[in-house]
């Protein structure tokens, strides 16, 4: 038995659970619809569509989920909500607990645009490169943010939503989603600076070498390794790639002051060949 605490609009609202003891956000297509606040009813939603939020357990960046739906405008939730189910679509099963932080991040982003202010992301390209199906998925929410309350946020809160939507992918936080665009563009930048080479944005080969330092940063701060070694095979038919790769590790072990097997040098090395022509 559930008891309705505050409609929010026609497909979300707060209710009780009486057996439980516990209150939930509820949301599905026309949940609201008609709902009173005190009105007692025995189930919400279809059962196979609809969405519990468990509030007590679901925190957003600046205050307890409670907090968060009583200043967050319901248009602005309903939003979330489409991104959600927008990142369902494309990915299959993604977490949940995405909604509230990402609804606070939104309704931030459109306060502060409201408010005159803009953001600037200097990572928003790399985010594109890297997560292109999370930026497709963000761009048509920010799309449908714009139509539903006037605001524009541009590409640069694209890519931040976008990194909301990643990371309700692979459970890791949009702190170290950000991180690892940071280390992959850190990366690029000192493979270009070691070999004095201008790397062409739109080649296969730049795509491979980014895909491949994304996760090679991903291991490095998850603490995972690799098992097969292909220095000795690097080392000879590639030198200079190698010793550029070596130098690249090196600077992220600064950076990160943290170790970075030296296998990791090799399959940095095979990239870097690739993009400089030498095979």
């Amino acid at each position: 038995m559930y008891r309705i605490t505050k409609p929010l609009n026609h497909n979300a609202v707060l209710a009780f659970d009486v057996d439980e003891g516990r209150e939930y956000l509820v949301v599905d297509k026309g949940v609201g619809f008609g709902r009173k606040p005190g009105e007692r009813v025995e189930c919400l939603g279809r059962p196979e569509t609809v969405q519990l939020y468990l509030l007590s357990e679901v925190d957003g960046s600046r205050g307890a989920s409670r907090e968060l739906l009583e200043r967050i405008d319901p248009e602005i939730l309903d939003v979330a909500e489409d991104i959600y189910q927008d990142a369902c679509a494309a990915f299959g099963p993604v977490d949940q607990n995405m909604l509230l932080p990402l609804a606070d991040h939104l309704a931030f982003a459109v306060a502060r645009v409201r408010g005159g202010g803009a953001l600037s992301n200097p990572l928003t390209e790399d985010i594109r490169a890297l997560f292109p199906q999370e930026f497709d998925v963000a761009g048509r929410g920010v799309r449908e943010l714009e139509r539903r309350v006037g605001v524009t946020l541009g590409d640069d809160e694209t890519g931040l939503v976008a990194l909301h939507v990643h990371s309700a992918l692979d459970s890791s936080h949009v702190e170290q989603a950000m991180q690892i665009a940071q280390l992959t563009r850190a990366c690029i930048e000192s493979v270009e600076r070691i070999t004095g080479m201008s790397i062409d944005v739109r080649s296969m080969d730049y795509m491979r070498l980014m895909t491949h330092v994304k996760y090679m940063a991903t291991r490095i701060l998850n603490g995972e390794r690799l098992t097969i070694d292909v220095n000795d095979t690097i080392r000879s038919s590639a030198p200079e790639s190698y010793r550029a790769a070596a130098a690249v590790c090196a600077e992220m072990e600064r950076t990160l002051s943290m170790s970075v097997s030296e296998l990791e040098v090799g399959y940095l090395a095979m990239h870097i060949a690739r993009v400089a022509g030498e095979r």
